[in-house]
């Protein structure tokens, strides 16, 4: 049978299709056609590239030169610009603003490859740790309200280069999901007297059907109101509403939990395209403390059609508690010197 699901913490429903209940096996192999070009972001091709913005390197080389291992340009085709001030404006019913903004792109390895699980480690620590350096960077111009930080894998996904990156974008607003995601918590605060995704971390270690790693201060699972098949979240498990102030010994065991997790969804489905979104909390306002910040894990195996567009609930075809069995199954595939986190069992944790 299937059934309608609610999303704990904001006000939409799924309808996890159970009778459907589509493994891995059931989806194509996604098939990335790329035409031989120069990459832009290869080592070596630095001129291709607008300005560094900023970079880990070895001592001694030059700015816009090889010997970087994690790179920030400016997005060479911008969606927002540095310039202006972002003043609301009315026109009758409608409001508008200048498009201010910054929109950076993450360059994640000199390595050509398109997704962060062929990384080691060490070097995804390295990826995560300059997510928050220009968060924290950012932020200090106090025209921004959020940043938003994603990766987009594969050409369903929207990737438009091969080469494993991610993206950035200062908004001088705060967008709605995330403010969806706040009124939520707020309002489960109010009545229950607790963190929504707190309360989440509890069932899910305690049910165990829907983890797919239990790392000390990391969970991963997929939510029981899945919009996606796959769909896969990352929460720490101490309430913390601001990623920028991730300590160094939690940006370790991301690094290998996140790495893992990608790892298990690419083994699944081969070449599965996917996106990767960081949920934090505002800047440059009061301090929503009551937020919970996690990294959500979007498939992009199903097409949004009528039925979602029309109505905002979504057709979810793989039930979490199926995709969750299918991704331990996946990382039982790997090979076990590859993996640093066990699923539903404390983690054994790699890093620097």
């Amino acid at each position: 049978m299937s059934e309608w699901r609610k999303d704990p913490v904001v006000d939409r429903w799924v309808i996890i299709s159970t009778e459907r209940g589509k493994r891995p096996f059931d989806y194509k192999e996604v098939e990335e056609k790329r035409k031989i070009q120069v990459c832009p972001l290869c080592e070596g091709n630095e001129k291709l590239t607008p300005p560094e913005i900023a970079a880990y390197r070895t001592v001694g080389t030059a700015k816009d030169s090889p010997g970087w291992r994690v790179r920030v340009v400016p997005n060479k085709f911008p969606a927002v610009k540095t310039e202006g001030e972002a003043a609301l404006r009315q026109r009758g019913v409608y409001a508008c603003m200048s498009g201010t903004g910054v929109h950076e792109v993450i360059v994640e390895s000199t390595v050509h490859e398109p997704g962060l699980d062929t990384q080691p480690v060490a070097q995804v620590e390295e990826v995560i740790r300059m997510w928050r350096d220009r968060l924290l960077k950012l932020r200090k111009d106090k025209r921004f309200k959020y940043i938003h930080i994603f990766k987009n894998t594969g050409q369903a996904a929207g990737a438009s280069l091969e080469h494993v990156h991610s993206q950035l974008i200062a908004m001088p607003m705060v967008p709605a999901e995330i403010r969806l995601e706040i009124e939520g918590m707020k309002n489960y605060r109010e009545e229950k007297g607790s963190c929504v995704m707190c309360d989440m971390i509890r069932q899910e270690t305690a049910e165990k059907v829907r983890v797919v790693a239990d790392g000390e201060m990391f969970l991963c699972f997929t939510p029981f109101a899945s919009r996606f098949p796959f769909e896969t979240w990352i929460l720490p498990k101490e309430h913390l509403h601001d990623f920028g102030a991730i300590r160094a010994e939690q940006l370790r065991e991301l690094a290998s939990v996140l790495r893992d997790t990608l790892k298990m969804i690419t083994a699944a489905v081969k070449n599965m395209p996917y996106n990767l979104i960081l949920h934090t909390s505002p800047v440059n306002q009061d301090e929503e403390r009551i937020y919970h910040w996690h990294i959500e894990i979007i498939p992009r195996l199903t097409v949004m059609a009528g039925f979602e567009l029309g109505t905002g609930c979504y057709i979810n075809p793989t039930p979490p508690e199926m995709a969750a069995q299918s991704l331990r199954e996946a990382r039982e595939s790997l090979l076990p010197d590859d993996m640093g986190v066990r699923g539903g069992e404390p983690a054994c944790l790699t890093g620097r």
